[in-house]
């Protein structure tokens, strides 16, 4: 079994859409950032590659490649998947805590957990999004971004010989 941990933190940009988990808010501004700046699926992405060894977000994906601007982040997280699966790991569960003041997460949330389960191929109980504001305090609580924390468990398809 390996545990990761990912992060990701953007700020409000009006002029771009606002996808959090792979699902659009119209509700509310969008995050600057090189792709479409979906900083719950960054996470996830970052959570799944620590976990097996396998760098980060950046050096998978630098925002130095064109391919990548406005891409999906979605579509990252299926490649991050597939690479996954194919280093030897099956993931087993997915956690993940957004802190944000604005949009409202609780109605979409299912709907995220739905989006991320099937880009990774795992159930929809392996996922588990929750979410907190920051009571006012800091960057997210001035309403000046979002952040976005997961963790990731992974068991390894290798069969151990003793």
């Amino acid at each position: 079994m390996r545990v990761g941990f990912g992060c990701d933190i953007h700020p409000f940009d009006a002029n771009k859409p606002l996808f959090l988990g792979g699902v659009f808010f119209p509700s509310c501004p969008g995050l600057r950032a090189h792709s479409d700046g979906d900083v719950v699926i960054h996470a996830v992405c970052d959570a799944l590659l620590g976990a097996a060894g396998l760098g980060d977000i950046g050096e998978r994906f630098p925002d130095s490649d064109s391919k990548y601007k406005n891409i999906k982040s979605v579509e990252l997280l299926n490649e991050t998947a597939a690479v996954i699966h194919n280093a030897g790991y099956v993931i087993e569960n997915i956690d993940i805590m957004v802190l944000a003041e604005k949009p409202k997460i609780n109605p979409e949330k299912k709907n995220m957990s739905m989006v991320i389960s099937r880009a990774c191929g795992i159930d929809l109980n392996q996922v588990n999004l929750k979410a907190t504001t920051a009571e006012k305090l800091g960057f997210v609580g001035r309403e000046e971004g979002i952040t976005a924390y997961a963790v990731a468990l992974l068991k390894s398809r290798r069969v151990a010989y003793e």
